[in-house]
């Protein structure tokens, strides 16, 4: 047994312990209150899941197992001479709670590059795809086509007590997870570089190997680790994170429950937001004649599109109210690596007069960058230039996130997700009682 799946098995008594004792003895307890704005907005802000992968906070952005972003990045252990962690350090800190020592990641990136092969078929299948099949359909036909590698399936039929259905999931996801660098690199070389495939190198760390295999030199193996880390979790209500745990409640194994979490992933309102805000950041050049423009003008040009009706794509969280603290990890890289990058320069001005103006019109919540305002500039700047693509890198981030709260949910028996519906006629009777 490797080294990261020992302390999961030492940890997970104790949380059966306490979620036995949470529904045992206090199951009673009122959590919240259910109001009718909820159920018709998408159940928004309704406390009715539990994670213990990350939480959002509104002042200090998402923490990784407590740990803010400054902190994960400042405290977690980097391959030598590298500004940014490791992917493989990361998802031990988010599987069991710690950050590693470099022994432990060690393991997990032996681990990894163990487990790391694709079996031929997979890339069979993405071959005899439609040439201008989406990348997402690649991505996701990939991840169901390995679905008959699952060994929680065979376990399962053979009569597995479900105290252990953790252990099989748990390998289903650490073999997934290792090969999704591959499976992703592969389907951008075979849609935009003519099948030209750059094979992978089991010495070097998931991020650097996605570089290397992706066929970008330094320092996109550090833009890598750090586009994989910040995309890696957002607390448990996101429509790819509770997809993945909705479709996993029912006994899904990890490839049907993660393949289904990309197909929500792949919405416009969800993973395809960053490639939204580098289309409209690359219009706004056009529209300026690629002319770096003044404070003014770009005050000017921002109020005109507010009173024109439309929004300014990137700004704004429905939960933070502060900058997006991904966003500014990522701009520090950007400060650092390509100050002089044109659409950075653009980005950067949008960053020193939006949230002002935002304020001062007074219709946001938050008047902040979020990710999503970054992350696209930083892709187009190291040559990948295909904004169908950019979802597929999210995607190879959220599986660390999703499937270390896949193993959580096996692991305390989470059960089937089955919320109860009322039709209208029962809420409009709601709403007359109450208004009596």
């Amino acid at each position: 047994m490797s080294k990261l799946k020992q302390k999961l098995q030492d940890k997970i008594p104790e949380y059966r312990e306490r979620v036995g004792n949470l529904i045992k003895n206090h199951g009673q307890v009122k959590v919240d209150e259910v109001k009718m704005f909820q159920i018709y907005g998408g159940m928004r802000g309704l406390k009715s899941l539990t994670t213990d992968i990350s939480y959002l906070d509104p002042e200090e952005g998402i923490r990784f197992r407590g740990y803010t972003i400054p902190e994960c990045l400042e405290k977690m252990p980097k391959p030598p001479g590298a500004e940014m962690p490791y992917v493989e350090g990361h998802f031990y800190l988010l599987l069991t709670g710690e950050i590693p020592t470099q022994e432990d990641i060690q393991s997990v990136v032996e681990e990894f590059s163990g487990r790391s092969k694709v079996p031929e078929y997979v890339f069979d299948v993405l071959r005899a795809m439609p040439k201008e099949a989406h990348p997402m359909s690649l991505f996701t036909a990939a991840i169901t086509s390995l679905q008959r590698e699952s060994l929680f399936v065979p376990a399962y039929n053979s009569g597995i007590s479900k105290m252990d259905y953790w252990d099989p999931t748990y390998e289903d996801s650490i073999n997934l997870l290792a090969k999704l660098p591959e499976i992703a690199a592969f389907i951008y070389r075979l849609k935009y570089k003519n099948d030209d495939q750059i094979g992978s190198d089991p010495s070097l760390d998931f991020g650097a190997n996605f570089a290397h295999m992706m066929g970008i030199d330094a320092p996109y193996d550090e833009i890598s680790r750090l586009y994989f880390m910040l995309h890696s979790d957002h607390e448990s209500g996101n429509v790819s994170a509770h997809t993945t745990h909705l479709v996993g409640t029912a006994l899904s194994d990890a490839y049907f429950s993660f393949a289904a979490g990309m197909c929500g992933l792949s919405g416009p309102l969800h993973g395809l937001a960053n490639q939204e805000v580098l289309r409209w950041v690359q219009g706004v050049m056009e529209k300026m004649d690629h002319k770096i423009p003044s404070k003014e003008e770009m005050k000017k040009f921002v109020w005109d599109t507010l009173n024109s009706g439309q929004v300014i794509p990137g700004f704004g969280h429905a939960v933070l109210r502060k900058t997006d603290p991904r966003y500014a990890a990522q701009r520090e890289f950007c400060l650092k690596h390509l100050p002089d990058d044109e659409i950075f320069k653009i980005v950067n001005l949008l960053y020193e007069v939006v949230p002002d103006i935002l304020v001062e019109q007074g219709k946001a919540k938050n008047p902040w960058p979020n990710v999503d305002a970054q992350s696209g500039v930083i892709q187009w700047h190291y040559g990948v230039t295909q904004y169908d693509f950019y979802t597929v890198m999210f995607g190879v981030g959220r599986a660390l996130g999703v499937l270390s709260n896949l193993i959580w949910d096996r692991a305390v028996g989470q059960s089937l997700e089955r919320p109860k519906s009322l039709t209208t006629d029962m809420l409009e009777k709601i709403a007359r009682e109450a208004s009596k």
